[in-house]
């Protein structure tokens, strides 16, 4: 695969965060649920219009990107079932990823509402921590795609950890978490030299000739660790549907790119998708045993795998709406007490 590809993809996320931080969300303000659900669409517009790109892509080869890919596939396979097989598994990781990021959604707003983050500026926190997290799951992605393609035995490694996750989230209880006892926020609260509170949206303020960083900072810290945890999880869940650095790569970058507007429209009524956990472990079970279940060279059509997984969420989402009918979201009050 030619690295122009991986160039003018990350070329197109650079404008597009770059459009988000100066142009549309240049003022800090408090991000509406009507505004959210328009960003929350165009985001999934967007990821749906890339799945037919890389049809086309891997069907007629641009640039070289499916030179790769279509070694692993038999010489019968014609260049239409190739992109279609390609497309399938990217829309198939990034449903994945975006729905898995409902956990994180949930924790996000744990983190904003115990350290008090004022709504209008949850939205930079977000912004930096997911140009963090592009970056960081990058390294993960390739190393783990990597050590996948070099041994064998670590996909099945993967699927069992992704089975423990899924069997742990279902019994999981509901407690509180603390965010404050996470070592990377201990540590940084010791090591670096800090400014007392906020200071509206900065992240570094300078006090007596000095640079220190604001509450607001930690506040990132925080976010981007969370992020790590999850990735944990999430990314042997794609390299369970395809081991292809790219589409494993874009498709984790559109869930990340709709996690910021999917928070700001969903962090307020989470109580409503209560049951989706249920369908989340499902998700993780599945695709752990269908790795586990490649040492007995069982195979799961592309098109199979993408139906269970959109039935199993679209079920956990039903269940969930019906068992609220009725009930009022509570809309949490602007957090204006003192921060960390």
């Amino acid at each position: 695969m030619t690295h122009w590809v991986w160039i003018i993809f990350c070329g197109f996320v650079l404008v597009m965060l770059a459009l988000d931080l100066f142009v549309v969300n240049r003022t800090p303000h408090v991000v509406k649920t009507k505004e959210a659900l328009l960003w929350t669409g165009v985001c999934v517009v967007l990821a749906l219009a890339f799945g037919v790109l890389v049809y086309y892509g891997y069907r007629d080869d641009w640039l070289h990107v499916a030179t790769d890919y279509a070694r692993h596939h038999p010489e019968g396979v014609s260049a239409h079932e190739l992109g279609l097989e390609a497309a399938t598994k990217f829309v198939t990781g990034w449903l994945v990823e975006y729905s898995l990021s409902l956990d994180n959604i949930f924790v996000i707003a744990v983190i904003f509402r115990h350290f008090r983050v004022e709504s209008r500026y949850q939205h930079r926190v977000l912004f930096w921590g997911i140009l963090g997290a592009l970056v960081l799951r990058a390294v993960m992605i390739l190393t783990g795609a990597a050590l996948v393609s070099r041994f064998e035995w670590v996909l099945y490694l993967f699927g069992a950890i992704l089975v423990y996750t899924g069997v742990r989230l279902v019994f999981q209880k509901e407690e509180d978490m603390d965010p404050e006892h996470g070592w990377v926020y201990r540590t940084a609260r010791k090591v670096l030299p800090l400014a007392q509170g906020y200071h509206g949206e900065r992240f570094m303020v300078v006090q007596n000739g000095r640079r220190l960083f604001t509450g607001l900072f930690l506040v990132l810290l925080v976010v981007e660790t969370t992020d790590v945890v999850f990735a944990v999880d999430s990314i042997p869940a794609i390299l369970g549907i395809t081991t292809d650095p790219f589409i494993v790569f874009t498709s984790n970058v559109f869930a990340i790119l709709g996690l910021r507007s999917m928070y700001f429209a969903l962090a307020a009524m989470m109580d409503k998708f209560r049951y989706l956990k249920y369908s989340l472990a499902f998700v993780l079970v599945f695709v752990g045993v269908k790795m586990l279940l490649k040492f007995f060279h069982v195979h799961f059509e592309p098109e199979v795998t993408l139906s269970i997984i959109t039935g199993a969420l679209g079920a956990g989402v039903g269940v969930s709406l019906w068992a609220s009918r009725g009930s009022k979201a509570e809309a949490e009050p602007p957090a204006e007490a003192p921060p960390p």
